[in-house]
């Protein structure tokens, strides 16, 4: 180990031996987190090559179970966003695509920090339950074409491991080892192409748009170096995407985006990543082709039976998707008045996704409840033009005394005299 950790810190490259030894031997307990520091500390200034990091990937992959979803019929496509305030995508993007026939065996997470994960906000819904076995997960999905599940017990341990001791040693912020982190987690979920929504801006871990295509350059080529049809979206989280943020709130509006009446730029961002899905999964030639089959699903209404349909196999209550009202909701409502006159010119999304943690919206540590009914209804966006007085936000709450929550949210929506351009939703396109 002392000898591999030398090699990093003079910035050679390590073979796939070398890696796979550090990656075992971590595991496995017999090298301890002294070493591993070392070698994660010098891996951060000196970087790896495309092929390191394939071989890390690969490495962390092997080191716990792998799900097979051979058994299912189509190309399986899955979806990664690097998270953000507000981001309801996969509730949409999973009945919208596989709507259109391409297969969607989404295992997701829990959240940590501003808002729930994907499964904090499905259990908003009365009786979804996220366990599923393997085989339960493979019929549903053969026979319905989606299904959402938690993550497993075993899945990349050596990943589970290396994470904590990155976010104790000033580690975590490189893009070999976020990236490896990443994509091994997807290519142990089995899926035979990944669509990566990548952040960028306050609300996002990738405050840069250099930092973030980056790391979806990195992380597409480890996809492609591994066989799995790779491509990134780089989107703007320079605000709260859509209006909600709160786990039943985001249920509502990501119902709403399915009946066709949804946000702007929620709904724009599910079709872009959504149409990539679509002609990864083999069921449009071209972008374009798979866009309006998209728009079409969303227009008869397929996309919103096929979320029922989800709900229903999965024992939860499938009609809150024609009443809303039968979702958690939270004591009071208390508008957040505008303090001047002009036009909304920044939104700190992370600061207002702190605003609704604070609610109980999100978990400070991994063991805090999460109030599903709770959070904050946004009224205006970057762009529009706000009167003193004028509410710009409703906070959504169990609890009468806001005040926090209310200072957070005046604080961060920065109001100029002048008018300003609606920021560009979609940056970049990574495909190589």
């Amino acid at each position: 180990m002392v000898d591999i950790i030398e090699k990093k810190r003079d910035g050679e490259r390590l073979s796939k031996e070398e890696i796979s030894f550090f990656i075992d031997g971590y595991t496995a307990g017999t090298i301890p987190d002294y070493q591993a520091s070392a070698l994660l500390m010098a891996i951060y200034f000196n970087g790896m090559s495309s092929e390191e990091q394939g071989n890390l990937t690969l490495a962390m992959v092997e080191s716990g179970d792998q799900i097979d979803l051979s058994d299912i019929s189509g190309v399986k496509v899955d979806k990664h966003s690097t998270g953000g305030v507000g981001d309801t995508t996969t509730l949409i993007l999973v009945p919208l695509v596989a709507a259109c026939g391409v297969p969607v065996a989404k295992m997701s997470g829990r959240g940590l920090g501003h808002t729930g994960g994907t499964l904090d906000k499905l259990e908003a819904i009365e009786g979804f339950h996220i366990e599923l076995t393997q085989e339960q997960f493979v019929k549903q999905v053969n026979d319905l074409k989606l299904a959402v599940i938690g993550q497993s017990g075993n899945l990349t341990p050596a990943d589970k491991k290396l994470y904590s001791l990155r976010d104790v040693t000033a580690t975590v912020n490189s893009i070999p080892l976020i990236a490896s982190s990443i994509m091994s987690k997807k290519i142990a979920a089995g899926a035979d192409a990944i669509v990566l929504d990548v952040k960028t801006g306050d609300g996002a871990f990738m405050k840069t748009v250099e930092d973030a295509e980056a790391l979806a350059h990195a992380m597409v080529s480890i996809g492609r170096q591994v066989g799995r049809n790779t491509m990134a979206v780089i989107s703007d989280m320079s605000q709260p995407l859509g209006f909600a943020i709160g786990n039943a709130l985001e249920v509502k509006e990501a119902i709403e985006t399915l009946q066709g009446r949804g946000p702007e730029d929620l709904t724009e961002l599910c079709l872009v990543l959504g149409s990539k899905m679509v002609v990864a999964g083999g069921k449009a030639e071209s972008i374009d082709e798979a866009r309006l089959l998209l728009e079409k699903v969303i227009e008869d209404g397929s996309a919103l039976k096929l979320f029922g349909e989800l709900i229903d196999a999965q024992g939860g209550n499938s009609e809150i998707i024609h009443d809303t009202s039968l979702l958690p909701f939270a004591t009071y409502e208390i508008n957040v008045p505008a303090l001047t006159t002009g036009f909304v010119s920044k939104m700190e999304a992370d600061e207002i996704g702190v605003a609704a943690m604070v609610l109980g919206a999100g978990r400070e540590t991994k063991d805090d409840d999460i109030d599903l009914a709770v959070g904050i209804m946004l009224k205006k966006k970057i762009g529009d033009a706000v009167r003193e007085g004028e509410t710009i936000a409703v906070i959504h709450s169990n609890r009468e005394d806001v005040s926090k929550s209310m200072k957070l949210i005046q604080q961060h929506i920065h109001i100029s005299k002048e008018a300003q351009k609606k920021p560009e939703l979609i940056l970049r396109m990574i495909t190589e």
